[in-house]
C-alpha cells in the first residue's frame, strides 16, 4: 500500500507541470508493537498550521508543501513529542519519511527520541482489533476514564452482547452465565473468590490497576479447552514513563443508606478483617454474642495512591520499570422489600426485609518489568485482593411473616435475624516473558501461583414466633423462640480454601511473510479444600425463656447460660458430627458437618498458523489436544447411603478451530469462526454440600461427573459458530455487526425441586441446548475539534440472543444421587436474557487547562431464567433491570482533578419471580438499591 501511494504522488508531480510545491509522505510503525503500524498519530510541520493523522495504516500525507527544510513534529495521545528535523522537500518531489519508533532512546536522522507504547490507547486496540485474524473485542484504559468506568466488571458491559447483574459482579455474555466462562489476568488464569462461583468478580478489579480489559468471544486453541461465551483477559497496568505519583480520597452515600442508624456483624473490623480465624468455632460461640454491633455513619469513603517509575541503563535499550497501586473503598445498602421461600407450596413468607449491607474492598498491586533489550522482556505481577460483605437481615420486622410448618401459629409472627460476614482473600503471583530470537522465532511464557481464603465465619440464625408481641408495648406479651429442630436457631462456619499453579509457553515461528505458525502448551493444577460447620441452640424451655428484648440476644446465649453442669441452664449447644461417640454432640466441640477436596488437572498442547493469502485473506486454522481430570470427594449430611463418596473423571478432548478474516476494504473486515470446545462441571456444582439461605437452599450434584454408575457425560461438547462484519471509521470509531450460534450436548442447568425442600441442584437437564443472535456495536464521534479530538461522542451495543434447549426427566435411586421431571419438552436457557442493550453519550470540550468529561451510561437487559422450575411449577426468573449513570471528571492542568458520580440514578427493583405456581407469579425476593453519589479528589505530583 505504502509503495502504490508513492508511486501515486509521483505520477502526479511529473503530470502537473504547474505544480512547483512539494510533498511529505510515510509510514509510521511502533517498534514496542511488532512494528505494527502506529494510527491517528498527529503529523505537523513545526511553525505552520500544515498538518494531518496517520491512518489505520500507519500512513500519512503532507501535501502542497513550499520548498524548503523543516521539522516535523509527530505526537499522539500517551506518547512523548518527536521532533525530526532537516526534512527537505524540494519542488515537484516527494519526501519519503518512514519513522519506526520505540519505547526507549532510538537514533533517527541523527535525532535522539524518548516515546512510550500505550497499548491502553483505545485507538492501539482498535488497530489491533482490525488486524488479528481471530475475533476480539477490547476496552482500554483511556476509554474506562472516558467513561468514568470503575472497574473490570463495568467495563466487560460496555462491550455488545454482555451485561452486568444488576446488584451483583456476575457478567453475563451472549446470553450465558457464569460457568460458560474463563477470566484471566496477562494470560494466566485466575482464581474464582466465591463457592457459588467458577469466576473472579470483576468489580474486584479497580480501573486504576488496569491496562486493558479484552473479551474473545471467538475461540482460539491457546485458550483453555473449558470455553464457551468467552474468555475475559485483563492486562494489568505498567509503566515505562517518567515517576509519578497519585494520590485520591472519595466520599459519597447511597440514597437508602442516608441517615439510618446501621448495624454490622460483631467481629469484622471496618476494613473488612477478622481476626478469629485461629479459634475453634466452638470457642468463638462461648465467648462471643449474637447481636450485630452498631456501625460508622452510613457515609461511603474510598481512597487510594499509585506510582511508577522507570529508568534507562547505560544500554539504551535496557529498562527496569516499577508500577504500584493500592486503594480501599466501601460501601453501605439498605435493601428493603419481601423475600418468600416457595418450594411446591408457599412455605415461609415475609412481606417486609430489612438488610443492611456494609462492603469493603482493599486492593493492591505490584508491576516489575524489566526490559533487556528490544527483544527480550520479562515482568512480574503481585495482586492482593481482598474483599468483605458484611449483612445483617432482619426478616419479617412487622410481625406479619408466616411459616407453613409454625408451631404456634401459621398466621403471623415468624421472624428471622440472620447476620453474617464474608471474606474472601486472594493472592496471584506471576511471572511472564517475552523474548525475539530473530526475525522468525518468538517465545512468550508464564507461569503463577493463585491462593485463595473465602470464609464465612460465624453467621448467626435467630428465629422467633409471635414476633408481631414485640410491637404491641406490651411487656407482658412477648415473642419466643421457633425451636422446630435445635438449628433454627444456630451458628455456623464456613471455609474455604484454594491453590491453583497454572502456565503457558507460546512459541511462534515466521516461516515466510505470509505464513506464521503459532505452538504452545498450557496446563492448570487447582485443589479445592472446604469444610463447614454448625452449632446450634437447643431451648430447654422455650415457653419460659420469654424474649423481653429483641434487641439484645447476648443475655439469653451469654455462656453463663449454657445447661452444664447442673442441667438448669437455659440452652445445650448441639453439633452434628462429633469428636467421637465417648465425648458426645452436646456442649462439646464436633467436627466439620460436611466437607470436600476437589482437584482438576489439565494439560494441553495446541498448534495454530496464521496464513495470509494476498493482502485481502487470512485465516488461522487450529487443534488443542487437552487431558482434563476432576476428582471430588466428600462427605456431607443427607446422602444416600449407596453414594460412594467421591467422583474420578478422565478425558482426552480433540478440540478443532477455525477463523478466517476478509478484508473488504482497507478498513473494513469480514470475519467467520468455527469452533469446537467444552465445558466441565465446576466443584460447587459436584459436591452435593447445600448452602441454606433464609429462603434459598443451593447445592450440587455428582452425577455431572457420570452419573452415580458412571456411564454419563462427563463434560458438554459445545460447536461454536461465528460471523462478522466490522467497520473501522475515523479515530476511535467503529460499527460492526454480528452473528452466532451455538449448540451445547448435554447442558447443565439450575434446577429448583418440586418438593418440600425445594433445594436448588445442577443437572445436566437434556440432550442439547441450541444458542444464536445477533449483536450490533456502534462507536461514532459526532463532534471534533480543530485537532480531531471527540468533543462529542455516543456508543451503542445491543444483542438479542435466542436459545431453547431440550429437558428430559431425570429419576433417581440407582440410576442418579438426585431426580427432577419436567411438565414441558423444552424451555429457555438458565441465565440467557433474549435482550442486553448498553449506551453512553460523552461531551469533553477544553477550556484552557479545565477539561471536563462527563459521561451519561445506559444499560439494560430483559427478563431471564435464574432457576429452571421442575414438575409442574415454574421457572424463577430475574427480571429486567434497566440501569442509568452520571459521571462528570474535571481536569484542572495536569495535576488536580475532582470526579463526581451519580450511579444506578433509576433505582429500579431488582426482582426474582417464581412463575406458575398455584398462586399465580409470586415475587420471592425484591429490593432496590439506591442511588449511589459520590465525589472523588485527584492530584498526581
Amino acid at each position: 500500500m505504502k509503495t502504490y501511494l508513492i508511486l501515486v504522488f509521483f505520477l502526479f508531480t511529473i503530470i502537473s507541470f504547474a505544480q512547483e510545491n512539494g510533498s511529505i509522505v510515510g509510514k509510521l510503525t511502533d517498534k514496542e508493537l511488532n512494528n505494527d503500524p502506529l494510527a491517528f498519530a498527529n503529523v505537523l510541520i513545526k511553525g505552520t498550521t500544515q498538518g494531518t493523522t496517520s491512518d489505520f495504516d500507519g500512513l500519512f500525507e503532507i501535501a502542497d508543501v513550499e520548498p524548503g527544510t523543516y521539522t516535523l513534529v509527530i505526537s499522539f495521545l500517551g506518547y512523548e513529542t518527536l521532533e525530526l528535523p532537516n526534512v527537505v522537500v524540494e519542488s515537484g518531489k516527494v519526501t519519503e519519511i518512514n519513522a519506526g519508533l520505540g519505547a526507549s532512546s532510538v537514533g533517527l536522522d541523527e535525532v535522539v527520541v524518548t516515546t512510550s507504547a500505550r497499548k491502553d490507547s483505545e485507538v492501539a486496540l482498535l488497530l489491533q482489533q482490525k488486524n488479528a485474524l481471530v475475533i476480539q473485542e477490547a476496552i482500554s484504559a483511556e476509554a474506562l476514564t472516558l467513561k468514568g468506568i470503575d472497574d473490570a466488571a463495568s467495563a466487560v458491559a460496555q462491550i455488545s452482547g454482555i451485561s452486568k447483574q444488576q446488584g451483583s459482579s456476575n457478567v453475563y455474555v451472549r446470553g450465558l452465565g457464569d460457568r460458560y466462562q474463563n477470566t484471566t489476568m496477562n494470560g494466566l488464569s485466575l482464581p474464582s473468590n466465591d463457592v457459588s462461583k467458577k469466576n473472579i468478580d470483576l468489580d474486584l478489579f479497580s480501573s486504576s490497576i488496569i491496562e486493558n480489559v479484552a473479551v474473545s468471544k471467538a475461540y482460539d486453541p491457546s485458550f483453555y479447552g473449558d470455553f464457551a461465551a468467552g474468555n475475559v483477559n485483563i492486562d494489568s497496568k505498567e509503566y515505562t514513563g517518567n515517576g509519578y505519583l497519585e494520590i485520591s480520597l472519595g466520599s459519597g452515600f447511597n440514597s437508602n443508606a442516608s441517615g439510618e442508624d446501621f448495624f454490622r456483624s460483631e467481629g469484622p473490623s471496618n476494613f473488612g478483617f477478622y481476626n478469629r480465624y485461629d479459634n475453634d468455632p466452638f470457642a468463638i460461640v462461648l465467648s462471643h454474642g449474637v447481636d450485630p454491633q452498631e456501625a460508622w455513619s452510613p457515609i461511603n469513603i474510598s481512597g487510594a495512591i499509585e506510582g511508577g517509575y522507570s529508568f534507562n541503563f547505560n544500554n539504551d535499550n535496557s529498562r527496569l520499570s516499577f508500577f504500584g497501586a493500592a486503594s480501599f473503598a466501601n460501601g453501605y445498602e439498605l435493601l428493603e422489600g419481601p423475600a418468600r421461600d416457595f418450594t411446591n407450596v408457599l412455605k415461609v413468607d415475609f412481606p417486609n426485609v430489612q438488610e443492611f449491607n456494609y462492603s469493603t474492598t482493599t486492593t493492591a498491586l505490584g508491576n516489575i518489568t524489566y526490559k533487556i533489550n528490544n527483544e527480550h522482556k520479562l515482568k512480574y505481577s503481585s495482586l492482593f485482593i481482598n474483599s468483605s460483605s458484611d449483612a445483617v437481615g432482619y426478616y419479617g420486622i412487622n410481625g406479619q411473616g408466616t411459616n407453613r410448618d409454625a408451631i404456634i401459629t401459621t398466621d403471623e409472627g415468624f421472624y428471622v435475624m440472620n447476620v453474617q460476614f464474608n471474606q474472601d482473600m486472594i493472592f496471584v503471583n506471576q511471572l511472564t516473558g517475552q523474548h525475539v530470537f530473530n526475525d522468525e522465532l518468538s517465545l512468550d511464557w508464564g507461569t503463577g501461583f493463585n491462593k485463595v481464603f473465602s470464609d464465612e465465619p460465624d453467621r448467626k440464625r435467630i428465629t422467633l414466633e409471635n414476633y408481631q408481641l414485640a410491637l404491641d408495648n406490651d411487656d407482658s406479651t412477648n415473642p419466643v423462640f421457633y425451636t422446630n429442630i435445635p438449628f433454627d436457631n444456630q451458628r455456623f462456619f464456613q471455609s474455604i480454601e484454594d491453590d491453583e499453579l497454572n502456565s503457558f509457553v507460546n512459541l511462534g515461528y515466521q516461516a515466510s511473510e505470509k505464513v506464521k505458525f503459532n505452538f504452545g502448551y498450557n496446563g492448570r493444577r487447582k485443589e479445592r479444600r472446604f469444610n463447614s460447620i454448625r452449632y446450634g441452640y437447643e431451648i430447654q424451655d422455650r415457653d419460659n425463656t420469654p424474649i423481653t428484648d429483641v434487641n439484645n440476644f447476648n443475655t439469653i446465649f451469654d455462656v453463663s447460660n449454657i445447661n452444664i453442669p447442673n442441667g438448669e441452664g437455659l440452652w445445650d449447644l448441639l453439633v452434628l458430627n462429633p469428636i467421637n461417640n465417648d465425648i458426645g454432640n452436646r456442649n462439646r466441640p464436633g467436627l466439620p458437618e460436611n466437607t470436600y477436596k476437589g482437584n482438576l488437572n489439565v494439560h494441553a498442547i495446541h498448534a495454530a498458523a496464521e496464513i495470509g493469502l494476498g493482502e485481502k485473506l487470512g485465516f488461522v486454522p487450529g487443534i488443542r489436544l487437552e487431558s482434563y481430570s476432576q476428582k471430588v470427594e466428600y462427605d456431607v449430611i443427607n446422602i444416600s447411603a449407596v453414594d460412594p463418596g467421591f467422583r474420578n473423571v478422565y478425558e482426552n478432548i480433540f478440540l478443532p478451530s477455525l477463523n478466517v478474516r476478509y478484508a473488504l476494504t482497507e478498513n473494513s473486515n469480514l470475519r467467520f469462526g468455527f469452533s469446537k470446545t467444552a465445558s466441565f462441571p465446576e466443584f460447587k456444582e459436584v459436591a452435593p454440600f447445600v448452602y441454606e439461605s433464609v429462603t434459598q437452599r443451593v447445592g450440587g450434584n455428582p452425577d455431572l461427573l457420570g452419573g452415580l454408575d458412571g456411564n454419563g457425560p462427563t463434560y458438554s461438547d459445545i460447536f461454536n459458530y461465528d460471523i462478522k462484519y466490522e467497520w473501522f471509521l475515523e479515530r476511535g470509531e467503529i460499527i460492526s455487526i454480528a452473528g452466532f450460534a451455538k449448540t451445547i450436548k448435554d447442558p447443565v442447568n439450575r434446577v429448583v425441586a418440586a418438593d418440600a425442600t425445594g433445594t436448588q441442584r445442577y443437572f445436566r437437564t437434556g440432550d442439547q441446548a441450541d444458542i444464536y443472535g445477533a449483536e450490533l456495536e456502534i462507536r461514532k464521534n459526532l463532534y471534533m475539534d480543530a485537532d480531531d479530538n471527540a468533543i462529542v461522542s455516543v456508543g451503542l451495543n445491543a444483542a438479542y440472543t435466542h436459545t431453547e434447549q431440550d429437558l428430559k426427566d431425570i429419576p433417581g435411586g440407582t440410576e442418579n444421587t438426585f431426580g427432577t421431571a419436567f411438565d414441558r419438552d423444552s424451555d429457555e436457557l438458565e441465565g440467557a436474557s433474549p435482550f442486553v442493550i448498553n449506551a453512553d453519550v460523552n461531551y469533553s470540550p477544553v477550556f484552557g487547562n479545565y477539561k471536563p468529561k462527563a459521561t451519561v451510561a445506559f444499560s439494560y437487559f430483559s427478563d431471564r431464567i435464574f432457576s429452571l422450575g421442575s414438575g409442574s411449577l415454574g421457572n424463577i426468573v430475574e427480571k429486567a433491570v434497566p440501569t442509568l449513570n452520571f459521571v462528570w471528571k474535571n481536569s484542572f492542568g495536569e495535576h488536580f482533578e475532582a470526579n463526581l458520580s451519580a450511579k444506578n440514578i433509576l433505582d429500579p427493583n431488582v426482582t426474582l419471580v417464581r412463575e406458575g405456581t398455584d398462586l399465580g407469579n409470586i415475587i420471592i425476593r425484591e429490593y432496590n438499591l439506591g442511588v449511589n453519589v459520590g465525589l472523588t479528589l485527584k492530584y498526581k505530583f
